[in-house]
């Protein structure tokens, strides 16, 4: 990567062991290099006993790759990862609460609805709950179409994401420090 820039977003994916204070830690590393978290997920892996955190930043390349190195001298941190977009298969999920009565005064909120992939959750007489899953600019462009009908609350998820190789890195990484192991 030789991107020199800082408008390229990344994508880290940390593999961890699942431990009181590693995001406070995480988090103290980018306040010091002055980088903005854009968002951050947490869940389980495919891996028993290994924790997946998926942190979005806009940087440049020569940034990220000091991150990536302060990041893995954590303790709890079994391996961590920088992906471009080009890199991942990757999704966030949207909540919007908007008034009913408004949305159902508006003849095309079916079409609304449906252009957007979007799905209804919860139908009440004062709120109706809708989800879309997608990109970030997908889920904004939901979000401003609704405006007009009363937006109440909205949300979004962090980035989850899957690596487009055939093989998942941190299975790789592990066999081989055990492999080194082995040999000691």
């Amino acid at each position: 990567m030789t991107d020199t820039s800082t408008n390229t977003l990344y994508t880290i994916v940390i593999y961890s062991e699942h431990h009181v204070g590693l995001l406070n830690q995480l988090s103290i590393i980018f306040t010091r290099r002055c980088l903005n978290i854009e968002s951050i997920s947490a869940s389980l892996s495919s891996r028993p006993d290994v924790h997946k955190i998926t942190i979005t930043c806009r940087s440049n390349s020569e940034m990220m790759d000091k991150v990536i190195k302060q990041i893995e001298k954590r303790i709890d941190v079994i391996k961590a990862f920088l992906y471009t977009d080009d890199d991942l298969v990757y999704q966030e999920v949207a909540l919007y609460k908007v008034s009913t009565d408004k949305l159902m005064a508006e003849r095309n909120h079916e079409d609304i609805i449906r252009r957007h992939g979007a799905r209804i959750l919860q139908l009440t007489p004062e709120y109706t709950v809708l989800e879309k899953t997608g990109h970030s600019h997908e889920t904004l462009s939901l979000f401003e179409e609704l405006k007009p009908y009363g937006i109440k609350q909205f949300t979004r998820s962090g980035r989850v994401a899957i690596t487009k190789s055939p093989v998942e890195h941190v299975d790789l990484f592990l066999r081989s420090r055990e492999a080194q192991r082995e040999n000691i």
